[in-house]
């Protein structure tokens, strides 16, 4: 009997859950700044299960928690120990009975299914195309699926979506109707104590007059700027936890937080003359942080900062909408508008300095049949063989990381690991 070819028909279950596995492991190490924001995951495609049943150091901005297997539910709960203040009690004073107490503040997080589909053609585009859109169609799924991932992180911790829309986008707007669905958890507004403004050289809690955001288009994102950012940082009371790297041997002396700054932003910045020198520091520091990729590309190191780049911007527009925390004690919005003053010239573009801890990122078994892994591939023949379609899909939440915490003098909602700037820039003309 002549034996059989080997052959692995379209949509054997058994090259899905190859497929997928490969394709975790790749969005797992994609070169991206927000890729690098998260502590390392086990390597390959053997580790991509156990990746998913445990978490990542909570000394990155973003965290990623465990594994959601079958009867679990869609939420994940994460807690947070409040800092504890005392005196000592001294000499024989008694001490039984005064013991101090303590108190965990938590929040949560969904998860859900995302999926993009992505139409490979039918026979007769196979004949009358040079391309084969099957080998095409991978790629362009990843790259849908990893910008989806970036720019929801993103999203959740700028505390707003924006209004720069262009064909990068895979995250509408949110006039958009399925803008909260694409989201999953709400996209909630920057608390009180974690939301400041340029203003002049400095930076002032977010402000609003006669209902707009009490901002000058001169009001720009600047040495000074940075400079009274870390000062506030050190002053205040329970910042932001620094950010460490693996491997940093001067994490504990010199402790570092990352600055995530729009195109615009970082242009006016590197105009300082001093900016070659800032961008010298990072390459410093990269030495002694086992040359962590983070510092590496456009970015610059003053003052405890590590200023990068994003490719885009969370930008309000003139007349835009800006949601805000009025009040440290609630996690109630407001809302005020650009200053029409902007014009088509100008806008407001928001700066993200993280932290540890800074957003949590949920990921799910997406089911036995699909290898147990949170990322999955399917294709499927339609109308009698003669369409292909291909999916990539993904079980995952995230959650910008809050708590109500004690402060010693009051309770604030607190942001724990993110604090956003709100800066004014130049803009290319109306809606860019």
């Amino acid at each position: 009997m002549t034996a059989t070819k080997t052959h692995m028909a379209v949509g054997d279950p058994n090259a899905m859950i190859q497929q997928a596995a490969g394709l975790f492991a790749t969005h797992c190490a994609r070169n991206s700044t927000i890729a690098r924001l998260t502590g390392k995951m086990p390597k390959g495609e053997a580790g991509a299960t156990a990746t998913i049943r445990k978490q990542t150091t909570q000394h990155m901005p973003i965290v990623r928690a465990q594994d959601l297997g079958k009867g679990t539910g869609d939420e994940v709960e994460f807690h947070l120990l409040n800092p504890v203040g005392a005196k000592p009690i001294m000499g024989g004073k008694m001490a039984e009975g005064r013991g101090v107490g303590m108190k965990l503040s938590k929040d949560r997080l969904r998860v859900n299914q995302a999926r993009f589909p992505v139409n490979l053609g039918d026979t007769m585009t196979s004949i009358r195309s040079p391309a084969d859109f099957r080998n095409l169609g991978r790629p362009v799924a990843q790259a849908l699926m990893d910008k989806y991932v970036d720019q929801s992180l993103t999203v959740h911790m700028a505390g707003a979506r924006g209004f720069h829309n262009n064909i990068e986008w895979v995250v509408p707007t949110e006039a958009d109707s399925d803008f909260a669905d694409i989201m999953v958890n709400p996209v909630r507004a920057p608390s009180k104590n974690r939301h400041f403004i340029a203003d002049g050289g400095v930076i002032k809690p977010f402000a609003v007059n006669a209902g707009e955001a009490d901002i000058a288009s001169t009001d720009v994102l600047d040495m000074d700027v940075v400079d009274t950012l870390r000062s506030y940082m050190e002053q205040i009371a329970l910042p932001p936890p620094p950010v460490k790297f693996e491997g940093d041997i001067m994490a504990d002396d010199a402790p570092i937080r990352v600055l995530l700054v729009s195109p615009a932003q970082y242009f006016k910045f590197a105009t300082d003359p001093d900016f070659r020198q800032f961008q010298a520091a990072a390459m410093s520091r990269a030495a002694r942080a086992q040359n962590h990729p983070l510092f590496l590309g456009d970015v610059g190191l003053w003052n405890g900062i590590l200023i990068v780049k994003q490719n885009r911007p969370i930008r309000f527009y003139a007349g835009d909408t800006i949601r805000y925390c009025a009040d440290v004690a609630t996690e109630v919005e407001s809302t005020c508008i650009v200053p029409a003053s902007f014009g088509t010239d100008f806008a407001i573009d928001r700066a993200i300095l993280l932290g540890g801890q800074a957003v949590a990122e949920a990921l799910a078994s997406a089911g036995e049949k699909r290898g147990g892994i949170p990322f999955f591939w399917s294709e499927k023949e339609l109308d009698h063989g003669d369409k292909l379609e291909l999916l990539i899909g993904a079980i995952r939440g995230v959650s910008k990381i809050r708590f109500e915490v004690d402060h010693g003098d009051g309770k604030q909602i607190t942001d724990y690991g993110v604090t956003v700037i709100d800066t004014a820039v130049k803009t290319l003309g109306a809606r860019n």
